[in-house]
């Protein structure tokens, strides 16, 4: 080894990557091997909960996928909120249409502001079932599986499923950054749940009982925040035992995803206000990933610039960079996001650095408050 190489640079390299290596082997390659459940207990039935406001194009869109389900006994209740366009009208043809689907709508009032948490308990007050699954008037179902991989989970005692709710393939690099996103959060929050520390969900896609939100208040403990009604919510109520992941292609949700990037940081920074409430060991876990990710890079970037043929470095990358793409293989193949492997590694290397910009940029300048 040369001499002049800093030895406090490979301490800070070889602690990186002993991070990396625990979050790799312990966490993400759980993805690898999902559990499917095999309960041949009764299916319940289940009350599929929508929050909307002006989305009169994509409920038209999207409550016929929803109804065409193939699922024994369910509901869908859309609470309209506040909407000015012709949701009403829509929401009121489906009703005439089926008589599984039913729709409240809350009116306007100058003298009082609420997010959309007050919609959502309006919409899981008026469900006449026991078993929810949460979706967005945005998302459209991935098959007509969707409600019976959901619910399988409920046949075996489960009280809380997540599933992935992704955004439609568009020919962008915008599109790719949001959708590598959407599948990095997804596989850090399902393969902790696998393994016993569930923390968030998202509400694109997610399941869980009636009783659970009331027996905790709903969102009484966040109820000022915009968001926080599928994170905070789940690492309020769920534990190792009452919780399961569900990754199947045909269980997955779809929404368009933002189409400038102006409009998604700002729906970035709104999504972070949320992680600083967090339970307090989950916080410390969660910033032991980005932080052993930069280091790695910065002191890798260190030694290769000033000791480019310093061959044990380079096999520490490569060896980092092998487990990667092997997570990454099973991670777009269970989340159904192929295109997405070959540049995983060049977004694992810039997401970081976004989000720290992003986390300062909220303490400096926090973003108010809106219905999401």
């Amino acid at each position: 080894m040369p001499h002049e190489i800093p030895l406090w640079l490979l301490i800070v390299l070889g602690a990186a990557l002993l991070v990396q290596l625990f979050w790799y082997g312990f966490f993400y390659l759980s993805v690898a091997f999902p559990r499917k459940p095999r309960s041949r207990a009764k299916k319940p039935p289940l009350s599929v909960i929508i929050c909307a406001r002006n989305e009169e194009k994509n409920l038209r869109k999207n409550i016929p996928k929803i109804l065409d389900q193939d699922y024994p006994e369910f509901e869908v209740v859309v609470v309209d909120d506040c909407s000015e366009d012709k949701t009403e009208f829509v929401l009121r043809e489906f009703a005439a249409q089926d008589p599984r689907f039913r729709y409240t709508r809350i009116h306007k009032d100058q003298k009082f502001t609420h997010g959309k948490k007050l919609a959502l308990t309006v919409g899981i007050k008026s469900a006449r079932h026991e078993h929810l699954v949460l979706t967005d008037a945005d998302c459209s179902p991935a098959s007509k599986q969707w409600l019976n991989g959901m619910a399988r989970h409920f046949r075996e005692g489960a009280e809380i499923v997540l599933g992935y709710g992704g955004f439609v393939n568009r020919k962008s690099l915008l599109n790719n950054l949001i959708r590598f996103d959407a599948m990095f959060i997804a596989l850090q929050y399902m393969t902790m749940a696998q393994r016993g520390i569930p923390y968030m969900g998202t509400g694109r896609n997610l399941a869980y009982i009636k009783s659970l939100f009331f027996a905790n208040k709903g969102f009484s403990s966040h109820s000022h925040l915009a968001s926080g009604d599928d994170d905070l919510f789940i690492s309020q109520v769920a534990t190792r035992h009452n919780t399961a992941v569900e990754y199947s292609p045909e269980t997955h949700t779809r929404s368009e995803a933002k189409r400038s990037f102006r409009d998604w940081i700002r729906q970035k920074r709104r999504h972070l206000t949320t992680s600083s409430l967090y339970p307090l060991p989950v916080i410390l876990l969660l910033g032991t990933e980005p932080l052993s990710r930069v280091a790695f890079y910065l002191s890798f970037l260190a030694l290769m610039i000033f000791y480019p043929f310093f061959w044990p470095v380079l096999a520490v990358f490569a060896l980092r960079l092998a487990i990667q793409i092997v997570t990454y293989y099973y991670a777009s193949k269970h989340f159904n996001e192929k295109q997405l492997l070959l540049t995983s590694p060049f977004y694992d290397f810039l997401l970081p650095y976004l989000y720290l910009i992003l986390t300062v940029a909220n303490i400096v300048k926090p973003q108010p408050q809106r219905w999401s």
